[in-house]
Parts: structure tokens; sequence; C-alpha cells
């Protein structure tokens, strides 16, 4: 299965309201299919400067190393040096905080992921989760 379009502006849209909902601070949203390619990006009024970046990163970086930002979280604190190196290999595209979200389908398979970035990393996530899950997908944050 692929990540259409269609799937990509409900979970970018979804992760936006649920982030007006909760009032988090202005964010920025990228949706990335299973090649890393953009399928959908916003950045809400008041972002700052490198806000797409960071929610880029932490998408690229999760589809990148096959786990979700939270686990390169905890790997970075574990292994510092390997996401040092990783980070270099994939061009700086390696945020390793929580908020980047693998997308997998109903048989498991990552079809993209998703990154946000604007409030805490928590909350970030916690956007991209229910985003991802208004789309029909399984959400994929990595573990603790």
């Amino acid at each position: 299965m692929t990540l259409s379009l269609k799937a990509a502006q409900t979970i970018l849209t979804t992760a936006l309201d649920h982030s007006r909902k909760g009032s988090f601070k202005p964010m920025a949203v990228v949706v990335l299919d299973a090649r890393g390619a953009v399928k959908a990006a916003a950045a809400e009024d008041g972002t700052s400067l490198k806000r797409f970046e960071v929610a880029h990163g932490k998408a690229y970086g999760g589809l990148s190393l096959g786990m979700g930002s939270r686990s390169i979280y905890k790997r970075a604190k574990e292994q510092a040096f390997f996401v040092a190196a990783v980070s270099h290999v994939v061009d700086g595209a390696l945020v390793p905080v929580p908020g980047g979200v693998l997308i997998r389908d109903n048989a498991g398979e990552v079809i993209g992921a998703v990154g946000i970035s604007g409030d805490t990393s928590d909350n970030d996530e916690a956007a991209a989760m229910a985003g991802i899950e208004a789309a029909g997908f399984k959400a994929d944050p990595g573990t603790d």
C-alpha cells in the first residue's frame, strides 16, 4: 500500500485541528511517503523560521532508521556517536526527539512518516498520532 495524497492531507489537517483544540503553539507539519518525499506540508502563521526543517528531520530520521523519533531519542542518549553519525549520513535531516511518527498500514508495513514541530515534543507527537489514526493507519512513535 502507498500513502495517497488524500490520506496525507487528512493527516495534516487532523494534526493541525488537534493542535488548535489543545491550544498548542503554532505548528509545522510534514507528511512523507515511504521514499521520504514530501507528500503534504504546512506551517501555521507564527511558527519560527526553521520549524519545517525540524519537523522534516523528525519524520525523515524516523524513516531512515525505521523507528519513531521517540526511539531515536532514547538511542541518542545511549549511543550518541551512532546517532551523530547517522545524522551526518542523512545530511543532517535527523532530529532525535519525539514528534516523528511512522505511518504503518494494516499489515504493519511502513508507508510514510509524519514530523511535527512547534510545541513540546510530547504535544507534537500527540498531534501526529491523531492525524495518522484519523486517516485509518497505525501510528508508531517509537518506545520510551
